[in-house]
């Protein structure tokens, strides 16, 4: 069922997506060949700890760690650990925080300190596909067209569309419907309406789409070993349009 939040619910999720956002931001100085996704890991819940926030990841379905940290052909879903990022890594990294009661979901690709061209393109075209996507978010539009967005962007740029994994409602569970795929036809799929909140999230690879599970039955690689990335937002759909909750908050 997909519930159209009240304005005391979009108040928490707005907090909730903040936290999100400053954990990204607090981060960033710490993405840098020689540290390991477990030390990530740690910053991260200390600092969403410290925000008033717990990390909305950890122990969902029995996952490990805080955040998601996957590098390079992994899309999503990498357990933290003692792997320790190198010169030309992308770190793709997803981080959740729930603030009472209501959460907050964002994921970002990052480069480790020189990365080469073809990964450069990479990030920058699916960044681009997420606000691609979120530009067809108003009230009567409908999630295809977000799909159909994407898809076609991600088509134009000649990289490959995950199918199997898909953005989602969020609330006071982390994933809520509707599914919102990267990949779909205009004019199909549930109508969005003012105060429906949704994480858009394409996740595309420099090669083919096909993905496969490892044997920690969490994380997602490309078949073909292919770098992939992953940019994620959570936003509430407005009058006219959508705002974006898990950036800077804006005052008035």
């Amino acid at each position: 069922m997909i519930t159209i939040k009240s304005d005391r619910e979009i108040e928490l999720l707005r907090v909730a997506g903040n936290i999100v956002y400053q954990t990204h931001q607090y981060l960033k100085q710490y993405i840098k060949p020689g540290i390991t996704t477990l030390e990530l890991d740690k910053l991260a819940e200390d600092f969403i700890k410290r925000k008033g926030a717990t990390p909305s990841f950890k122990g969902y379905e029995g996952f490990p760690g805080s955040i998601c940290t996957s590098i390079n052909e992994q899309v999503v879903h990498g357990i933290p650990s003692n792997r320790k990022l190198k010169n030309g890594d992308i770190i793709s990294i997803d981080i959740g925080a729930c603030y009472k009661g209501y959460h907050g979901d964002s994921a970002w690709t990052y480069e480790v300190g020189t990365i080469d061209d073809e990964k450069k393109k990479l990030l920058y075209y699916t960044e681009r596909a997420l606000f691609e996507g979120l530009n067809q978010i108003k009230p009567d539009n409908r999630i295809g067209d977000i799909s159909f967005a994407i898809e076609s962007y991600a088509k134009e740029h000649n990289l490959g569309v995950v199918k199997e994994l898909v953005g989602h409602g969020v609330g006071t569970n982390i994933h809520e419907d509707p599914d919102v795929p990267n990949f779909g036809k205009k004019g199909t799929g549930p109508k969005l309406k003012k105060g429906m909140v949704i994480a858009v999230e394409p996740m595309l690879n420099l090669g083919s789409s096909n993905i496969v599970m490892l044997d920690d039955n969490w994380t997602i690689e490309t078949e073909d070993y292919s770098p992939s990335a992953h940019f994620e937002h959570t936003v509430v759909v407005t009058d006219d349009g959508y705002e974006i909750l898990t950036g800077a908050m804006h005052n008035g």
